[in-house]
């Protein structure tokens, strides 16, 4: 690499802290330089590297201006990493909010693929379930399931999904057969604010109010736990429930499902993608579930 083509450090702090805060008085006042000196930085390291970073007058970036921007915020973070006995040299940190049976059944099983690919990132997972407001305040990344309107966040849908009525093997052949949809009346129907029954009594022509008794459950896989020890039939997403339909602790009712109202999303607040750890593990993820 020719030391020439490297851009001085005050050019690069520059055009950071002119993109974060687009103001040149602003940024002027926090690098205790003038305005002129931002202006005159900024010029030099568009002659360096050979392209326009800003586009118009409101300092908003070009395309090029906004790749560039990720690669000197990322090479800035490397250089305030002091070596230190404390830290792993060289891992980078990066929290995850993930719901619980989203996790066990979907994330668990596919996330050797990712550390293998990254060792240079510690995964911090925490359980989360923003529908029921247990949220993780700190993470970097997080999997909400629900309509997908989250104002305060930037979001992508990772995974949709259908349900279908599930029951142990044993509950089956106890109340069965089933045949039609309204032989599931006055048997044990288990709940969950997580994934309503009338979306599947709709698309199957019962006009039956949503159950209000019954075993109630705020997490899938719990719901799935409880269904498969025979207390009921549980109404389950047929991608979280794949476990248990695997190993035989749960059955099919019916040959036919019902889409979910609800999916699975990714969300991060502004700005976090502009750390490559963050950026990488999301494109994976879209990627692992996709």
């Amino acid at each position: 690499m020719s030391a020439s083509r490297i851009p001085p450090i005050q050019c690069l702090l520059t055009f950071e802290a002119l993109a974060r805060l687009r103001s040149v008085t602003l940024a002027a006042e926090e690098l205790f330089v003038t305005p002129s000196a931002v202006s005159h930085r900024v010029r030099q390291l568009e002659q360096i590297i050979g392209t326009k970073l800003f586009g118009r007058a409101d300092f908003s970036l070009t395309t090029e201006g906004s790749e560039y921007l990720a690669h000197v915020r990322e090479g800035l973070a490397i250089l305030q990493k002091f070596p230190s006995a404390a830290a792993a040299p060289g891992k980078r940190k990066l929290r995850l909010a993930v719901t619980p049976t989203f996790s066990r059944s979907i994330l668990i099983p596919r996330l050797r693929q990712f550390t293998d690919a990254y060792p240079e990132i510690d995964l911090t997972l925490q359980v989360s379930i923003p529908l029921l407001d247990v949220v993780a305040e700190d993470a970097d990344l997080m999997v909400r399931f629900g309509a997908g309107r989250y104002a305060d966040m930037e979001h992508v849908c990772l995974m949709k999904d259908e349900v279908t009525p599930l029951a142990s093997p044993a509950f089956v052949r106890e109340h069965g057969p089933f045949e039609t949809p309204q032989d599931l009346a006055n048997l044990p129907l288990l709940r969950s604010p997580l994934e309503p029954w009338r979306t599947w009594f709709a698309a199957n022509g019962l006009d039956w109010p949503e159950p209000v008794e019954g075993s109630q459950f705020n997490d899938i896989g719990l719901m799935c736990d409880g269904a498969a020890a025979g207390m009921g039939v549980g109404l389950i997403r047929l991608k979280l429930g794949a476990p248990w339909l695997d190993n035989g602790s749960l059955v099919r009712l019916y040959a036919h499902n019902a889409p979910s109202p609800h999916a699975h999303y990714l969300c991060w607040r502004t700005g976090a993608m502009d750390r490559w750890e963050v950026a990488a593990f999301a494109d994976w993820l879209k990627k692992a579930v996709g």
